[in-house]
């Protein structure tokens, strides 16, 4: 692990009280420590309970739920970190106790770039979170909202789809990460920018750039009362410096919108028609918050730091979830040409007289949705589900401290034997019962997007750009490995951070019809 630090002399002479005052606050956290809670290894002085992670620590996490049970506690360095590994404790904390788990876990990348949690993913559960929250819901991310924006997904397919088509006329292996990457950017941006900035590609390269960097490992975080950690981190540098260009851009975004919004409030003084940057002349998501932001409609005023906030909340998660789902979908499917080509067979039946293809039909691929189910079981892009305690709560018959991180294992529980047959094997079929389990959170044993009250907001908006592009992909191509490669041996292993995404990218040739 690379913990940002430059080990030279001077280093080492600055870390050595570090480590006394690390184990004497260690000493105390003994002696302070909360009886009763749940078990878990004996952590090791300062580093608590470190030395067991790896890279991928819902893997981890998985091993060490077989020795310790599924409800685990850890020290991460100074921090308590509670870790549920089944669907039923999962239930009691998401359901029985939810407002009791309804925060969010606090780090140094997440405070930096979603300036001081203003954003709605990880602001403390209350008031702001639920205005901003319903705000983005109504406007962006509701039924209705995410048919408004059906014209901007559209052309966006079409235009990869164009270009996928000049890929493959050349036989050369395709990066399918960034394509789809792009794509689900773009419609991001279009979504909830408009048609107003002309800084995408720019700023689409920062967020992607400032999300890695504020979901990765800080070494900071696992030491919050060290002042000295804190100031020698490389990391808190970094991403003060990515804000910085950041809110260059965002800042634009937001002056165009309101120059913009005085020239047509000016031209349109006599109209009744509001109009705004969005794609179709109405407001997007920026106009909203403009909007509210003039108008004092909310209990706490709002200033643009708000607003970039929840801008880049958007982006993250319609974004960075997105383009994972469907990058690991089109993985599963390069290995496994049965379910390929039983999808390919469904997607080419339904449109073979609609080209191109329906978004309103897509309803009728049911296959397709049992892939992509299937997909979200077994790589579900956020595998820990992050929360934390508003306070002291008794659990399984254990107590969980107020203000600790807890961890809902949801990539182990979505491959738990006792709950699913052949866990570790990729069957869509698994979901061709009527009672099959869905995505709306009331299933504990299948959270890909969480549950209870902190569940992600935007699987509307999600699952429409996943399910198009899925059904393009397949109906208007044939689809190979490269040379060298073979469904047996890809390569399947995640990344670290937040989204389990890729750790190598998706190269895969496409056949023209």
């Amino acid at each position: 692990m690379d913990f940002g630090f430059s080990w030279n002399f001077t280093t080492l002479a600055l870390f050595v009280p570090v480590i006394l005052l690390l184990i004497r606050k260690w000493r105390k956290s003994k002696s302070d420590s909360v009886k009763n809670l749940p078990p878990g290894p004996t952590p090791l002085p300062i580093i608590g309970d470190l030395h067991h992670l790896t890279a991928l620590p819902f893997r981890s996490f998985r091993e060490l739920s077989k020795k310790y049970g599924p409800l685990m506690h850890l020290k991460l360095g100074q921090v308590s970190t509670i870790v549920v590994s089944s669907p039923e404790i999962a239930k009691q904390m998401l359901k029985e106790h939810d407002p009791s788990f309804a925060d969010r876990p606090r780090s140094v990348g997440i405070e930096i770039m979603w300036y001081d949690y203003t954003n709605i993913a990880f602001s403390p559960y209350g008031n702001y979170w639920r205005q901003m929250r319903k705000i983005c819901v109504i406007e962006l991310l509701s039924p209705k909202s995410v048919r408004s924006f059906a014209s901007i997904r559209k052309d966006e397919v079409s235009g990869l789809v164009d270009s996928l088509r000049r890929c493959a006329a050349s036989g050369e292996p395709i990066n399918l990460t960034d394509k789809i990457f792009s794509l689900m950017s773009s419609i991001t941006c279009r979504a909830a920018f408009g048609k107003v900035s002309k800084d995408n590609e720019a700023l689409i390269k920062l967020l992607k750039e400032g999300i890695e960097m504020a979901s990765g490992f800080e070494i900071s975080d696992l030491f919050p009362g060290s002042k000295i950690i804190n100031a020698l981190s490389k990391g808190r540098f970094k991403l003060l410096k990515m804000r910085r260009k950041l809110d260059e851009i965002l800042d634009s975004i937001i002056d165009e919108h309101k120059a913009n919004l005085a020239k047509m409030a000016t031209e349109n003084a006599e109209s009744a028609v509001k109009r705004g940057n969005g794609d179709d002349g109405n407001e997007d998501l920026v106009d909203v918050f403009l909007r509210i932001q003039e108008n004092g409609e909310l209990e706490f005023p709002i200033g643009n730091n708000n607003i970039k906030a929840v801008l880049q909340d958007m982006f993250s998660a319609g974004t960075d979830t997105s383009s994972t789902a469907i990058e690991w979908t089109m993985t599963e499917l390069m290995r496994n040409p049965r379910v390929m080509a039983k999808a390919q067979a469904e997607v080419r039946e339904a449109f073979k007289e609609t080209e191109p293809i329906d978004e309103g039909n897509t309803q009728h691929l049911k296959y397709l949705k049992m892939v992509i189910k299937e997909s979200l079981r077994l790589h579900p892009p956020v595998p820990l589900l992050p929360r934390a305690s508003r306070e002291e709560t008794v659990v399984n018959g254990y107590t969980i401290p107020a203000n600790v991180k807890v961890l809902v294992n949801n990539w182990a529980i979505q491959r738990d034997p006792k709950h699913w047959e052949n866990p570790d094997s990729f069957e869509p079929e698994r979901f061709e019962k009527k009672n099959s389990r869905d995505f709306l959170g009331g299933d504990f044993e299948y959270l890909p997007f969480g549950s209870g009250k902190r569940m992600c907001p935007g699987i509307t908006f999600s699952l429409a750009s996943v399910e198009l592009f899925l059904a393009q992909l397949l109906y208007s191509f044939n689809w190979k490995l490269p040379d060298g490669v073979n469904p047996g041996n890809m390569d399947l292993t995640e990344n670290p951070g937040i989204t389990a995404q890729r750790k190598e990218n998706l190269y895969v040739v496409a056949l023209p019809l």
